[in-house]
């Protein structure tokens, strides 16, 4: 009997990476993100870059980061209820979080993904 393919689609991309997130400890956990942003502005430009580094430097083999361009695919944009961009939506590991701006201040994006402990 043959099996059939696994879906190559988002939903069974987020369902693997949720398992694996139920998985795994806090320091080991692997993160889905997902960066909203308008086209090539500097905003969105600089939100990229500075959103990959904080990926590579504290998450480095351990996430996927979807970058999404609202104005090719508005849909998407839609059903995240994205109202502001650039936006960054951690969807795993739960609880899911959202982080506006070109995400230039690391320690808050560090503590809303919970890589840091809040000094208060």
């Amino acid at each position: 009997m043959n099996k059939p393919d696994a879906p190559s689609n988002d939903l069974a991309a987020f369902e693997a990476a949720f398992t694996a997130a139920q998985d795994t400890a806090p320091n080991t956990a692997h993160y889905v993100l997902r960066l909203f942003v308008t086209g090539t502005t500097p905003h969105s430009t600089r939100a990229i870059v500075n959103i990959r580094k904080i990926c590579e430097e504290y998450l480095q083999g351990r996430y996927v980061l979807e970058v999404i361009d609202i104005s090719r695919r508005p849909a998407l944009a839609e059903g995240e209820q994205i109202i502001a961009a650039p936006t960054l939506v951690k969807k795993l590991p739960l609880p899911l979080r959202r982080f506006i701006g070109d995400m230039s201040q690391t320690e808050r994006i560090l503590l809303g993904l919970d890589l840091r402990q809040s000094a208060a």
